[in-house]
């Protein structure tokens, strides 16, 4: 059976998460972190996208990228993928794949939405236990938008941006969102949403997109979740 296409929009963002082979370890060392980092850096560079939030955890990465075309994303993906597992393979002596087949995304609906799956990017080291706050993890973006630490590969959201007019009123409006932790509906339905490859985002953002697409952008109308 073929695969479905994905949900793409130019200038919508797209939730990423793409995970080690049998959940296995994607980043070894600190300098792993670093060369991904680099080389996403170029990736999104050559495909004309924006990268907005990320998370690199051990064996699972989350990122939030709006493409400007409807292959960007896909072809940032593989450069990507190509270039990061040849320096693994090599660096480790190993072969063989090192992704758990193709990276997962999800459409975001901006409006609402999109500081939401910022937070539940920037969370995971905490809902996994590694830290107790954001901001103690080093690899992510979380310090960027919250603190106004220099990062050349995040781009500003419009709806980031919207959060002040100067960047310490946006990073403080920012910190203020994680004072209160995602409800267990939010990740769930995060998760839901991913796993499924769907669309995030309210009743009318979903509407809009299945009559673009023609097709389902929920499981199924006994499991459509509530936007509000």
């Amino acid at each position: 059976m073929p695969r479905q296409p994905r949900f793409t929009i130019p200038g919508i963002p797209q939730h990423v998460i793409q995970r080690g082979n049998n959940r296995e370890l994607c980043f070894y060392a600190e300098e792993d972190y670093r060369y991904y980092l680099d080389v996403l850096r170029e990736a999104i560079e050559r495909n004309t996208c924006e990268l907005h939030a990320y998370v690199l955890m051990t064996n699972h990465v989350h990122l939030l990228i709006t493409p400007s075309t409807e292959f960007g994303l896909s072809h940032a993906m593989q450069d990507l993928g190509r270039k990061y597992v040849r320096y693994i393979n090599h660096k480790y002596k190993r072969t063989g794949t090192l992704w758990e087949g193709r990276f997962k995304s999800s459409l975001v609906d901006s409006n609402d939405y999109l500081l939401t799956c910022m937070r539940y990017i920037e969370l995971n080291p905490v809902r996994a236990g590694i830290v107790n706050h954001p901001g103690d993890y080093k690899w992510s973006s979380f310090k960027t938008n919250a603190a106004n630490k220099s990062d050349e590969i995040i781009t500003m959201h419009p709806v980031y941006q919207e959060l002040g007019k100067d960047s310490e009123k946006r990073c403080y409006a920012y910190r203020e969102l994680f004072r209160q932790q995602l409800d267990d509906k939010q990740i769930d339905e995060i998760r839901d949403v991913i796993n499924g490859q769907l669309v995030y985002g309210g009743e009318g953002f979903k509407e809009k997109c299945e009559k673009w697409f023609k097709r389902k952008t929920r499981r199924g109308k006994d499991r459509r979740l509530s936007s509000k």
